[in-house]
């Protein structure tokens, strides 16, 4: 019998502004938890998939979640890194030029910067791989309950993520998936995997508080030195 792999789609490093967890403690989490592959998804930012791909470069996917002008895009594979403040089209274009997975973050979630609004989701549909159809943290179980709707209405791929931005969030959200190698087969292998998902109760968003707070405290001392 095959031996399945679970996958973390979504989660965050120091390299994001609102995230706690050092890359050396994120790998070693995903090895403690045994999970397979973890997409590792700055916002803006690969610099810290890149340090967990280093210590880990057969459990790490370097990925990034990109803000855009209408939403916010999830990518698995990126080896060049897409910048914040593009439109939906020309970030795709630029993931598309490198072979990334794309899918787009937590899509209906109204209490995020990056929910998208429905015409603006439908209009990229054609261009992306997947839709996130659960994440951990959104407040609201409706918010995961219409991107699975969404998802199955149109006929394409879910992912599911714990959106995780410290080491206890990791894993709560996986998808199981045959074995893959590489963008083209996880686009083979989405469709059929299983998710194994868990939500996040509102007082997880204290991690992202705390350091995007602490964070800022630093650069203020730093800017006084």
């Amino acid at each position: 019998m095959q031996k399945m792999m679970s996958i973390e789609f979504h989660c965050h490093t120091l390299a994001s502004r609102d995230a706690i967890l050092r890359p050396a403690d994120l790998v070693a989490a995903a090895r403690r938890k045994g999970i397979d592959r973890v997409v590792v998804t700055d916002h803006n930012s690969i610099a810290g998939a890149l340090e967990a791909k280093r210590l880990a470069p057969e459990r790490i996917i370097v990925g990034e979640e990109i803000m855009t002008t209408r939403g916010e895009i999830l990518a698995a594979y990126v080896s060049e890194e897409v910048p914040a403040g593009l439109s939906p089209q020309e970030a795709i274009r630029r993931l598309r030029g490198q072979g990334a997975f794309v899918s787009v973050s937590h899509p209906f979630d109204r209490l995020r910067q990056g929910g998208w609004e429905l015409a603006d989701l439908q209009e990229i549909l054609p261009l992306v791989d997947a839709i996130e159809v659960f994440n951990s943290r959104c407040m609201s179980p409706r918010f995961n309950a219409e991107a699975g709707e969404f998802a199955r209405r149109n006929g394409i791929p879910g992912t599911v993520g714990s959106d995780a931005h410290a080491a206890f969030e990791l894993g709560r959200s996986l998808l199981v998936v045959e074995p893959f190698q590489g963008p083209d087969e996880l686009r083979a292998v989405v469709p059929r995997g299983v998710p194994q998902v868990r939500w996040s109760p509102p007082w997880f968003h204290l991690v992202s508080r705390f350091a995007t707070i602490r964070k800022k405290i630093k650069i203020g001392l730093d800017m006084s030195n």
